[in-house]
């Protein structure tokens, strides 16, 4: 499976930003789809989760109320609708893929590229 993440950019905070991950070849053996994050000099940050199969959804406590993870089966992709963004959101953001219902990085086997959000005051 390939991961394409899109939908970053240049936004100010309280805009909101969707960010699109489309998955690519065969996804039968993925449980889940996270969001991640990362800024320069600190470990990848689990934001988000989705089971491939019945959309449970899981959020850390650090993103919970504004951002949104949902999936859309028929197009293999999964959105994380992000909203009143604050200049602490600003960070490259990646879409994984794990077989395991986990929200440890090191369990998601396959990544996307990364987009970069970049929230200015």
């Amino acid at each position: 499976v390939q991961l394409q993440a899109s939908g970053g950019g240049l936004v100010q905070a309280g805009d909101s930003l969707r960010l699109s991950c489309a998955a690519s070849g065969r996804v039968f053996n993925s449980v889940v789809m996270g969001w991640f994050r990362q800024v320069p000099g600190k470990e990848r940050e689990f934001l988000a989760r989705i089971t491939w199969s019945g959309g449970v959804t899981y959020y850390s406590d650090s993103v919970k109320g504004r951002f949104t993870i949902s999936i859309n089966n028929a197009r293999n992709t999964v959105y994380l609708q992000m909203n009143n963004l604050k200049l602490e959101d600003t960070a490259v953001y990646y879409c994984a893929t794990s077989t395991m219902v986990t929200t440890i990085p090191s369990l998601f086997r396959t990544w996307g590229q990364g987009t970069q959000v970049t929230v200015s005051s």
